[in-house]
């Protein structure tokens, strides 16, 4: 949630923070707003509530000149509704300060008082203009803007990314973080912060990671980190491996449509470079040790929302092949429940952005207990897998969209992967099924072209049920969390009703929901793979059928068994049992995205969400 964007350097500022906010829109937020110096030597704020453009047109109409620094901000609304008032940039210092905040101060109450005590007078109702004052009242009683803000961030409490600037040192940006992301872009005389690297990488692919409770300063020429105590930190670059380019529509009419058909090309790359000679062998992976893998009793996944359903069908490949029990835990519940942990037991942790705050703590909590932990993300040097002992990153490139497509099967293919590295360490699979799987998987990026090309018909679909108000879905085995992910998709951006069930559950209630009309997607098992529960699941079709459901199936190619008893079927690519709901669920994204388009909702960007989740 929140984006955040710094530059120092000779370049248009403005032009700079606006590119930087317009490409962290995909966050999530309600208000937006920069604040730069001026050749007066004076600091200028414009900032309005509303998406970005408002902004846009609000700089039109009241331009500013521009020196060399400035900060910018897309809010997304926590203490105080999201007016232009409680947008930031807040100041401090009277005018002479200005300073953003990604995340929640919870003792700002407290803080508050020291406010009112020292008479000054907030104009907001944030928790962030309570900060800018005591900063701004540090600043106003002689100490300088590095010192002052030394001394107030350890006294925080919460989450936060802090930026703050004053009109007495022009060339100079500095920031903290606890708990919230950034990330510092290097440029040739300029230099960049960001909530993420998307924040810069139009100007720099050059990136350097801040850690957990560090403040880091940046100047034209300079880039310094310290710990809160004020301990230098020696950091190291990275190289953003996508560049502005990926991050860009290239012609599609939603990020959401594009990052579906980017679907082969993200399958591939995350498979990339970890199937040798029929084995998978995943490099990240030897940090932690064959022995540690060899001695694990137990795997709990843990992720939210999507996350959580990539994590499910990774259970049924892992438990499959390396003979382990595994189950998926939400993390916002995982540290509450006292759970059972040993050294024997391996956290694993899905998140597309590595920053879910709640994924992040049940991460941590694991760890003090001694509990080896592997990350699967698609962020580089995210906070998750810096907090792991080993990240597996899924190489899907930037999804900017907040409904995930991309990111999620590849964070199924990664956990394929995994399972399989697992198995072969612990010797609990064939050379002759190892083959076998490795080679679907290496088969999985042209099926993926093939289930991407169902675009056409299911969008017919979707605008003939565009006033559609409740959709189910069934599935079995694998089928079940493709059935929830496909009606998550819909809640999250066509704002209607959706329940995704096991098909094995119809008749223990959900069958009561059955009427005349209902539309019913029906995920089908093959029936050359798994004959049992293909006809259990067309016995499934035949019941609501006869009680007036609209049954929509996905089926393999070839499988005639539901004609009689479907008013639509959704052909997919052959492929084995476990590597059907990759397939499966690329039709129920199109069909989300149709709906969405047909109400003429904003696909990419739907109310109430954001793409990342940094508070808990």
């Amino acid at each position: 949630m929140c984006g955040i964007v710094g530059y120092v350097g000779p370049n248009d500022t403005v032009e700079v923070l606006i590119s930087g906010l317009r490409r962290l829109e995909y966050r999530g937020y309600d208000s937006a707003g920069i604040a730069v110096t001026t050749p007066e030597g004076s600091i200028a704020t414009r900032k309005k509530a509303g998406k970005l453009v408002r902004l846009e047109e609000l700089l039109e109409v009241q331009p500013v000149e521009a020196t060399n620094t400035g900060i910018g901000h897309t809010r997304w609304a926590t203490h105080g509704g999201p007016t232009d008032v409680n947008a930031h940039p807040h100041l401090g210092d009277d005018g002479k300060l200005a300073l953003i905040h990604n995340g929640i101060i919870e003792n700002f109450a407290v803080l508050r008082e020291e406010v009112d005590a020292a008479g000054i007078a907030l104009k907001s109702e944030t928790d962030t203009e309570v900060v800018a004052a005591l900063l701004g009242h540090r600043i106003a009683q002689g100490e300088d803007l590095e010192t002052a803000f030394r001394a107030l961030v350890p006294r925080l409490e919460g989450t936060f990314t802090l930026l703050a600037m004053h009109q007495d040192e022009p060339a100079k940006v500095v920031s903290a973080r606890h708990n919230s992301p950034l990330v510092v872009g290097i440029g040739e005389g300029e230099n960049f912060l960001g909530s993420d690297v998307a924040a810069f990488v139009s100007f720099t692919q050059r990136a350097v990671a801040v850690d957990e409770d560090s403040i880091a300063v940046i100047t034209p020429d300079e880039v310094r980190i310290s710990t809160f105590a004020g301990e230098p930190v020696e950091f190291e670059e990275f190289e953003v491996a996508w560049d502005a380019e990926a991050a860009d529509k290239g012609g599609w009419s939603s990020f959401m449509a594009k990052e579906i058909n980017d679907q082969p090309d993200a399958v591939a790359n995350t498979i990339r470079g970890r199937v040798h000679d029929g084995q998978v062998e995943i490099p990240e992976l030897t940090a932690l040790g064959d022995d540690v893998l060899r001695d694990i009793d137990r795997i709990i996944i843990i992720a939210c929302g999507t996350a959580s359903y990539a994590g499910m069908t990774g259970t049924y490949a892992i438990e499959q092949w390396a003979r382990v029990p595994v189950e998926v835990q939400l993390s916002h519940e995982f540290r509450y429940r006292d759970p059972v942990l040993t050294e024997r037991t391996l956290l694993i942790s899905v998140s597309q952005s590595g920053e879910t705050m709640d994924t992040l703590m049940a991460v941590k909590y694991a760890a003090e207990r001694g509990v080896k932990t592997i990350s699967v993300c698609n962020t580089q040097s995210a906070t998750i897998p810096r907090e792991s002992h080993a990240a597996v990153y899924t190489h899907a490139g930037p999804e900017v969209a907040v409904a995930s497509t991309k990111a999620y099967v590849a964070q199924i293919t990664a956990l394929y992967l995994i399972g399989l590295h697992i198995a072969r360490v612990r010797g609990t699979i064939s050379a002759e099924d190892a083959q076998q799987a490795t080679d679907q998987l290496l088969e999985l990026p042209e099926k993926f072209r093939e289930a991407v090309a169902t675009h056409d018909e299911i969008a017919q679909l979707a605008h003939w049920m565009a006033d559609t108000r409740s959709v189910l879905f069934l599935g079995r085995h694998v089928g079940y969390p493709t059935a929830l992910e496909g009606a998550l998709k819909l809640k999250e951006i066509a704002y209607i009703h959706a329940e995704g069930f096991a098909a094995g559950e119809l008749k223990h209630g959900p069958i009561a929901l059955i009427d005349h009309g209902q539309p019913v997607f029906v995920i089908v098992p093959s029936p050359r793979t798994a004959p049992v529960m293909h006809s259990k699941v067309v016995s499934n079709i035949q019941e609501i059928r006869a009680r007036g459901a609209r049954v929509i199936a996905i089926v393999e190619v070839g499988d005639t068994s539901v004609m009689p008893y479907a008013d639509d079927v959704i052909r997919l690519p052959l492929a084995d049992a476990l590597f059907e709901p990759l397939l499966q669920v690329v039709p129920l994204q199109w069909f989300a995205l149709e709906l969405s388009t047909a109400k003429g909702l904003d696909v990419d960007q739907p109310r109430n969400l954001a793409k990342s989740v940094t508070v808990e």
